[in-house]
């Protein structure tokens, strides 16, 4: 048995779609790996290490303040539990009951998605504002500022924003309308790195939190994510998140994370105590993000230029299909492989081939958003070196046997 998994019977794969919790993510670095096995090995409070965890987030965010959370959605949600009761613990021990609280959280309707269940979890209304005409076709237009600050009234809790490069209003609009009436605004910025300058940047337009998944480019555990923004919210979020199964007289939460000043007493299990993090993930994500910080852009462009740089080769005279290298028309910084299929002459269509390579051996996984448009997207984040031409090899064998 060459790994753990030959050993449970699962199958390894070829991820060349990227870091999906699916897939289980990417591979992390041995630093990561090794930083988690010492971290393992020890007993820790874990209100102690979450406020460690805050002094690094926000040095490398320029936030007040960060924690580390279950993945980005479970910063959606004890973000949004934060902004419904802040810091009280009356409030907190209700959710997802609202009962006297802002219980309505607006959101751009071109912003929703499935992950907003996770903000919805906490018994808030998402209240939708606009209609994106941009993307029915019908014309050009999306939500515009003037809507939100329309929007807002002594219900509102806060404002969901979904941060791609196409997302309309423009961020620093939103937060001035809803800064105006007092609202704070919460960012899903789950996967938006690269680039690193995002880790600063939703922070430096005004965001009051940000949401990034740990389990992406970050390369830390799949199952970590980072909340970091004001220091009154997030000290709300990690009350809401911490195992609070402690005599009130034994609580000392650290000043750094939780002023118990602020407070009439201790919560109890709040709505996040679901989303638990181990101390190895924290120490993990943490281990990750200063990696990610600290390695130069150009390198790690570099870097996945080579891999789809080899794929293209390994795809070089493939029959009835054609592979070029292009930029992410999301994130211009991941360089990706278009495999464009002639589908009549292949006597198959680009879904079929995904679902070929996706059932065959080696168990290869690809992305497939654009197969309608007759194409395959295969990206680097989560290929070893020796990747590529095993790619390249099984489309040899899947496209050369309908030749």
């Amino acid at each position: 048995m060459s790994n753990i998994y030959e050993k449970l019977g699962v199958r390894t794969v070829i991820n060349a779609v990227g870091p999906a919790t699916r897939l289980s993510g990417g591979v992390m670095r041995p630093e990561v790996a090794d930083a988690m096995r010492q971290a393992s090995q020890h007993c820790v409070d874990m209100a102690e290490l979450q406020a460690a965890a805050s002094a690094v987030i926000a040095r490398l965010t320029g936030a007040e303040a960060g924690y580390v959370t279950s993945g980005a959605a479970a910063g959606l949600l004890i973000g949004t539990a934060a902004c419904v009761t802040g810091l009280d613990p009356l409030a907190m021990n209700r959710l997802p009951d609202t009962t006297g609280r802002p219980d309505e959280v607006l959101i751009p309707r071109s912003h929703r998605n499935f992950y907003d269940h996770a903000i919805r979890t906490t018994g808030v209304k998402l209240i939708e504002v606009g209609i994106a005409d941009r993307f029915s076709g019908a014309g050009v237009r999306d939500t515009e500022a003037w809507e939100i600050a329309a929007a807002i009234g002594p219900r509102t809790a806060a404002v969901c924003y979904v941060a791609y490069g196409h997302s309309l209003p423009p961020l620093e609009q939103v937060v001035q309308v809803a800064h105006t009436a007092n609202v704070p605004v919460i960012v899903d910025a789950a996967g938006q790195l690269p680039p690193a300058a995002n880790l600063r940047h939703f922070i430096d337009s005004g965001a009051d939190l940000v949401a990034f998944s740990g389990g992406k480019a970050i390369g830390g555990p799949q199952s970590s994510g980072i909340l970091c923004g004001r220091r009154d919210l997030v000290s709300a979020a990690a009350l809401q998140h911490l195992d609070q199964d402690i005599l009130p007289e034994l609580w000392r939460p650290p000043a750094a994370l939780i002023d118990r000043e602020r407070l009439p007493g201790a919560p109890q299990h709040g709505i996040g105590r679901p989303c638990k993090v181990g101390k190895e993930e924290i120490v993990g994500l943490l281990t990750a993000l200063e990696l990610f910080a600290a390695e130069d852009p150009e390198a790690r462009r570099e870097r996945w230029q080579a891999l789809m740089t080899n794929l293209v080769e390994a795809c070089r005279n493939l029959p009835h299909a054609h592979a070029q290298l292009v930029r992410d028309r999301k994130r211009p910084e991941i360089p990706v492989v278009h495999l464009d299929v002639d589908e009549e002459a292949a006597g198959m269509t680009a879904l079929e081939l995904v679902a070929q390579l996706q059932d065959g051996t080696p168990c290869i996984h690809a992305n497939p958003s654009d197969v309608r448009d007759g194409r395959v997207i295969f990206g680097p984040l989560c290929l070893q070196p020796h990747e590529p031409e095993q790619i390249g090899r099984r489309l040899h064998q899947v496209l050369g046997q309908q030749a």
